[in-house]
């Protein structure tokens, strides 16, 4: 007998076949294309296509061969870590997590990487059925805030928000040297020079030139340690791949322990940790619900280190960009 199924929420948004894919993973897309075209499997009694995008509260009918078909998985491979994502949540509801990354753990895997976050996000499933999803990435040696989404739909209105430019995160960084101004912003197109993994390497280029993608970042002095070191907040209105770290070199003030763009320069002195100091502290974006979050996270043991060597303050609230007021026009005198 065919069956019933109620899309639920978790997959509100999905496409047809994915939801089959998730759902039925013996069925081949071969087979599914096959009962659609002839009406054996639709939604609200009506015929659909692969594509479709399906809608929580939605009726599916499944025919019986759709139910009983049974297929053999083939078991994931376990990522060997003592590590527990668990401990790192700054914040969840039922849309998405919050995570405040350590610095020294991948985003996702690449060549030799047997440890990272997007192979250990089985372990936050919890009561979902669902495996979470990354949406955005860090850098390895980077720490800080990562958006972690737990059903489908949030995936998709999270990574339209972050393309859209309507997520603002801001980043603390500890550099060589002092930028030429308090305030200011950088421009400079990106491209990508040398291979994936640990050998990537992105330059500035010139707007026409192959490969080079438009990149934006303001930045904003928030304390300085005599002319030797500066703590600089960074915000990229555009996400590329290490943004951040070549803006910064390109003014001439590379950041601590960035050697890939720093040189030698960068070596930590005095104390300071041979690490690089980047660390994504916050993140303002809109729920899957409508309502705006704002996260923070606090620093990482070796950059809190270095704050209290230099005499700055790891838990300052200041806001580093605050929209600035149009100057009042004087009014002109009666005559």
């Amino acid at each position: 007998m065919p069956e019933q199924r109620t899309i639920e929420t978790e997959d509100d948004g999905i496409r047809l076949d994915r939801w089959f894919k998730r759902h039925f993973p013996a069925l081949t897309h071969g087979r599914l294309e096959k009962l659609l075209r002839k009406g054996e499997v639709r939604l609200d009694g009506k015929r659909a296509d692969s594509s479709t995008r399906l809608a929580s509260g939605q009726v599916m009918r499944l025919p019986p061969q759709v139910i009983h078909d049974k297929v053999e998985l083939k078991p994931k491979p376990v990522v060997a870590t003592t590590r527990k994502l668990e401990d790192n949540i700054l914040y969840m509801d039922k849309h998405l997590f919050v995570l405040n990354k350590p610095s020294g753990l991948a985003t996702q895997g690449g060549s030799g990487l047997t440890e990272h976050v997007d192979g250990m996000l089985d372990q936050l499933v919890f009561e979902k059925a669902i495996r979470p999803k990354l949406v955005h990435r860090l850098d390895k040696d980077t720490s800080g805030v990562l958006i972690i989404a737990r059903t489908a739909q949030a995936a998709a209105g999270l990574s339209r928000d972050l393309a859209a430019r309507d997520t603002s995160k801001i980043y603390w960084a500890l550099v060589k040297g002092t930028p030429p101004q308090k305030r200011g912003i950088i421009k400079g197109a990106l491209a990508k020079e040398g291979t994936r993994g640990a050998n990537e390497r992105m330059a500035m280029v010139d707007d026409d030139e192959d490969g080079a993608k438009f990149a934006l970042t303001e930045y904003a002095v928030m304390g300085t340690a005599s002319t030797e070191m500066t703590w600089v907040a960074a915000k990229p209105v555009t996400g590329r791949t290490h943004q951040i770290r070549v803006h910064l070199a390109s003014i001439g003030t590379p950041i601590m322990g960035d050697f890939k763009y720093g040189g030698v320069d960068v070596r930590g002195k005095g104390g300071i940790p041979d690490r690089l100091h980047l660390h994504a502290r916050s993140i303002d974006l809109h729920r899957p619900d409508g309502e705006r979050l704002k996260v923070t996270a606090p620093l990482p043991p070796h950059m809190e280190k270095s704050w209290k060597l230099l005499g700055f303050d790891p838990e300052d609230k200041r806001d580093p960009f605050p929209v600035l007021k149009p100057a009042a026009k004087k009014k002109r005198p009666r005559r």
